[in-house]
């Protein structure tokens, strides 16, 4: 076989010509542009990747957010049903309470209408029974009686101490040396004279008696001075009666 070795070795001279005219003028810029194209591609895949990143953080915080809507939701929710449930019960207390005010009103209204009924009753029975007995009283009142009646008022003038003829006194000179007695019947001139001076042996003398006649005093004789008085009557028994009539009355009435 004939090799031509001029055209073989023009082959080869063309060849690493044309390598050279390619890596000097093409192969540069081809691999820049690839370069170029490999970046960009690179940097796509890294505004992907953080577009997806962005995504997921985007997602997550929606997420977060709808989680927190949701607790937020539920938390409301929940202070609304207990502010309703508070409302509720104030509401019912508070008609509790205007109830039991209305009933206490109420029981405390009746009660005092009771006692005053009851009072009234008392009040009228206890003035019944006082005058019947004042009545009665007067009616068997005689000489006897009221010579003993005096004897009494004589014996608790006697019977007073010290003190209480020290007040009486004081009581007959604040009064103007004026003594007033005062009886349901006539007093004789005997007994006066003797009730002036067992007066002036306990107490004092230099004084003037005036002596009227009371008949509101039940069977009784009263010494009265300058707001002091030394008294007997029935009136002071027949007053206790009442005072314990009307405390059994009451007893009765709270009992019931």
């Amino acid at each position: 076989m004939h090799i031509d070795w001029f055209v073989f070795l023009a082959q080869i001279f063309n060849f690493l010509l044309l390598m050279y005219l390619l890596k000097r003028f093409l192969y540069g810029r081809i691999l820049k542009a690839m370069d170029d194209r490999e970046a960009k591609i690179a940097a796509r895949f890294a505004e992907a990747d953080g577009l997806k990143i962005k995504a997921n953080e985007a997602a997550e915080l929606y997420e977060k957010r709808n989680q927190m809507l949701n607790e937020t939701k539920e938390v409301m929710l929940n202070e609304a049903t207990m502010a309703a449930d508070a409302k509720r019960k104030e509401l019912m207390d508070k008609v509790r309470v205007e109830v039991e005010q209305v009933k206490a009103r109420w029981q405390d209204m009746l009660t005092r209408e009771q006692d005053a009924f009851f009072y009234d009753l008392r009040q009228r029975a206890a003035k019944q029974l006082y005058a019947t007995a004042r009545k009665a009283l007067s009616d068997l009142a005689d000489v006897d009686l009221e010579e003993r009646i005096v004897d009494e008022f004589l014996r608790r003038i006697q019977a007073l101490d010290e003190e209480k003829s020290a007040q009486m006194r004081q009581a007959i000179r604040g009064g103007g040396n004026r003594v007033t007695i005062q009886s349901a019947f006539g007093i004789s001139a005997q007994r006066q004279s003797e009730i002036e001076e067992i007066l002036k042996k306990q107490i004092t003398n230099g004084f003037t008696i005036r002596y009227m006649s009371e008949p509101d005093i039940v069977s009784g004789i009263e010494l009265r001075v300058n707001g002091h008085k030394i008294a007997w009557s029935l009136n002071e028994y027949l007053e206790t009666l009442v005072e314990n009539l009307t405390e059994t009355l009451q007893k009765e009435a709270h009992a019931t």
